[in-house]
């Protein structure tokens, strides 16, 4: 039996490769072989990938698709693929991609395959190869719509949501009430700024189906955004009604600033801690959401001690490394030189569109920028990714900052480059502008580091940088949990190391680009609204509007953690908050150095 096994294998193998052979020179004559071998052996992948070439050489379109998703179909048994996705399942990605790769170097055109490397590589992180892989696989077969979603997926996740709802409503138009497809699509418009078509997508997802606890907790986000805030505390509450686990929507609820829990809730949250199946996920939000509860309680020990124990499960699982940052500084401070901006002085793209606002989460930054975009002149969009997308590309494919090209490559950059990349920078942007003013704000905080390429690129944005006492940023962040990004809030010493690395760098710059990054010292800020609001506009070369002193009654969307406390009058309690953690703030004291004695003034 085994041999006469062997031989069908080995004459099939033949059939394959002859009718392979005849493609390229008769397709008809190939299609007509193919179809011969599945009369033979059923749905075999090889016979099948064979026959949608066929069809796809005579443009067959239609009928070549049809067949390569029977092709997917098939390949479900195929060993080479089911021991691919083992190792996916056992997230040994190691075995993945090099089975992957052997399969498609044999088999260029399997789309099963392509598919399956492209989670390899997004669970890598290599979002741009998932990318490439997955149009690929959608361009041979373009009905292959669990590849369709996982592409419009992986857009998304690179900030590309314009795309990313191009491919959606492509699946949408066969398939109109699917609620993954739908909730993808809310998720990518509210990237973009459309709350009111979020919203609407969301509802309409809960409406046909109100168990979906993760759904309450996205509508809730957005309704959150646009101030709609008792609904946005009803859409938590449901959530935690159908998921009491679910620490995400405790947390949202926390992270409202105005939510008190009353017993039953800290009673509630205290019960999932103790489940010995508890998520880590699940744990440290939980953990986030009981720090505040205690907080507004004034019970501070047991507060710091919810704070401490959410930060270490979350620093667990991040790869955060505090000596990159302070090396990426010292970097910047040899490479970006007054040598190096006089040679580039007039270069760049000349457009004075962005007003670009830096600092460190928790600084005042959302309040500056609530002043800012209650200007008649200026559009508020949100913490834009696209500096740092430029930087990725800058800097190769280094998988550590440490092995990146950048910052030492903004030294090759001709006046072309720096002009194209200043452009590039707007045409990412415009997606974001709804309003048609002239000047509008990037309020991402990280880009303190890339202070020198935006000076090169954009000579006449508007840089300002958003300061706060040390220990009330700090600490304030460190009780903060962060949806993504900011690795460096969860550990004491790290966050005092990077507001240090902050300062020194920001000095750096004070001293050989004078007057060139405009400081707003928070502190000053709440004793003094005009007279610094004032100081603002005139560095953005405004004049000076009333309603920027009412920026509380501005409804437009604010998607940071400030959302709420930015709808209210400039309240000076918060200032001082820290000194209630102080007793447990002897490692952020030590990490800060001669910056804390210095403030607000560099050492």
């Amino acid at each position: 039996m085994a041999g006469a096994a062997a031989e069908t294998v080995g004459t099939l193998d033949v059939a394959l490769e002859h009718a392979a052979r005849l493609l390229a020179a008769d397709a008809v004559a190939a299609e007509a072989q193919a179809r011969e071998i599945l009369k033979t052996v059923g749905e075999h992948p090889g016979a099948l990938r064979l026959l949608a070439a066929a069809l796809r050489r005579q443009g067959e379109t239609e009928a070549a698709e049809a067949v390569d998703l029977r092709g997917v179909r098939a390949s479900v048994g195929d060993p080479a693929l089911v021991q691919a996705a083992r190792a996916l399942c056992d997230n040994d990605l190691r075995v993945a991609e090099h089975t992957l790769r052997a399969v498609l170097k044999a088999r260029p055109t399997d789309v099963a395959a392509i598919r399956m490397l492209a989670e390899t590589a997004m669970r890598l992180g290599r979002y741009d190869d998932a990318e490439n892989l997955l149009a690929r696989c959608v361009e041979l077969a373009p009905g292959f719509t669990a590849a369709r979603h996982n592409y419009a997926t992986v857009l998304y996740r690179q900030n590309r949501s314009e795309a990313a709802i191009a491919q959606i409503d492509r699946l949408l138009a066969d398939d109109p009430r699917n609620p993954g497809y739908r909730n993808l699509k809310a998720a990518a418009l509210a990237k973009i700024g459309e709350y009111d078509q979020a919203i609407e997508l969301y509802g309409g997802v809960l409406k046909d189906q109100p168990g979906q606890a993760k759904v309450w907790m996205s509508y809730g986000h957005a309704l959150k955004t646009v101030g709609r805030q008792a609904e946005a505390i009803d859409s938590y509450r449901r959530c935690v009604a159908i998921a009491p686990q679910f620490g995400e929507a405790w947390w949202s609820l926390a992270n409202l600033k105005t939510v008190r829990f009353d017993d039953a809730d800290i009673l509630a949250m205290e019960m999932e801690l103790r489940r010995a199946d508890l998520g880590e996920e699940d744990r440290f939000h939980l953990e986030f959401a009981l720090g505040k509860a205690r907080e507004d309680r004034a019970d501070y020990e047991a507060s710091f001690g919810h704070y401490l124990r959410g930060n270490a499960l979350r620093r667990e699982s991040l790869a955060y490394e505090a000596s990159e940052i302070t090396g990426q500084v010292q970097r910047a401070k040899t490479v970006l030189t007054p040598e190096l901006f006089a040679a580039r002085a007039g270069q760049g793209c000349p457009a004075p569109d962005p007003i670009f606002v830096v600092g460190l989460p928790r600084s005042g930054s959302t309040l500056v920028e609530q002043i800012l975009a209650s200007h008649s002149c200026v559009e508020g969009t949100q913490e834009l990714p696209d500096i740092i997308a430029l930087v990725r590309r800058l800097g190769g494919k280094a998988r550590r900052a440490s092995e990146s090209r950048y910052p030492e490559v903004l030294a090759e950059l001709s006046p072309d480059d720096l002009a194209a990349l200043g452009q590039e920078y707007l045409d990412r942007a415009q997606v974001h502008r709804k309003l048609g003013r002239p000047l509008f704000i990037d309020k991402m905080p990280n880009n303190w580091t890339h202070v020198g390429l935006i000076h090169l690129i954009l000579p006449n944005a508007k840089i300002i940088d958003a300061r706060r006492h040390p220990l009330g940023c700090c600490f304030s962040g460190f009780k903060q949990h962060f949806a993504r990004g900011q690795g460096f809030t969860y550990d004491l010493t790290d966050i005092g190391r990077y507001y240090s690395d902050y300062v020194a760098l920001m000095a750096h710059f004070d001293a050989i680009l004078p007057g060139r990054v405009h400081r707003v010292i928070y502190e000053r800020m709440v004793a003094d609204p005009e007279g610094q609001t004032r100081a603002l506009l005139d560095h953005c070369g405004l004049p000076f509007e009333d309603a920027c002193l009412r920026f509380y009654d501005n409804d437009r969307a604010v998607r940071t953690a400030s959302s709420e406390q930015v709808r209210r009058p400039i309240f000076t309690d918060a200032a001082d908050h820290w000194r209630n953690y102080e007793p447990w703030l002897g490692p952020l004291k030590a990490a800060l150095g001669p910056v804390l004695d210095a403030y607000p003034d560099a050492p």
